[in-house]
């Protein structure tokens, strides 16, 4: 009887339903929310709940926003942005942008991390040395607009590219491939603001 109750509870997992699975994720989104406004005095706590309820109401489904370990988290797919091995911005990417900078000049006291990531098929036309470059040019070229355009303080403004070294998903396909390939802007904790810079310095000297 205890194997067959185990059985049944493995096949109910199996068969979750996508209303299950989306129930999951939110559920997992909420979390990662409570853990990270948890460590936040009360202020700063409203002051990213603010933007992040500004991001959504600004920012089409092709964009995501959300809340991990590291902060208030914009996730945008690269084809937003650029062209394939490319870190010239994409006409199409400033509105997105316009917004993105706009919220973030309505939380001024916040530091921002910008990262690029990529899948992990080897560059080979493109005139970038390997991944890494390609990720670290890209939120260059993120930074870059948000200063130049709108006047986003470059001091609260830290760029990292990571290459392929932090993939969301599997890159065994295309559709996961897709996914980590990505810009992300972080509206960090301000006690994260000096060993996130730390980090970049890191991962700088390993961007050729």
């Amino acid at each position: 009887m205890a194997l067959m109750a185990g059985t049944g509870c493995a096949l109910t997992f199996a068969k979750r339903s996508p209303w299950d699975i989306q129930q999951l994720a939110e559920l997992s989104d909420q979390l990662e929310q409570f853990k990270t406004l948890a460590r936040l005095k009360s202020d700063e706590a409203d002051e990213l709940r603010r933007a992040k309820d500004l991001l959504e109401s600004r920012l089409g489904s092709n964009v995501s926003v959300g809340y991990d370990e590291r902060g208030l988290v914009t996730r945008m797919l690269d084809q937003v942005l650029f062209d394939s091995g490319k870190a010239q911005l994409r006409r199409g990417a400033y509105p997105v942008l316009d917004k993105v900078a706009q919220v973030l000049n309505e939380v001024p006291g916040q530091p921002v991390g910008v990262e690029g990531h990529t899948d992990d098929v080897p560059i080979k036309y493109s005139g970038w040395a390997d991944n890494k470059a390609l990720a670290f040019a890209r939120a260059n070229a993120v930074v870059s607009y948000l200063v130049d355009k709108h006047g986003v303080d470059p001091n609260r403004l830290t760029p990292i590219g990571y290459g392929e070294e932090r993939p969301l998903v599997s890159n065994d396909t295309p559709e996961g491939r897709q996914q980590n390939r990505r810009v992300e802007i972080i509206i960090l904790p301000k006690a994260s603001g000096k060993s996130y810079e730390a980090e970049a310095e890191r991962e700088s000297r390993y961007a050729k």
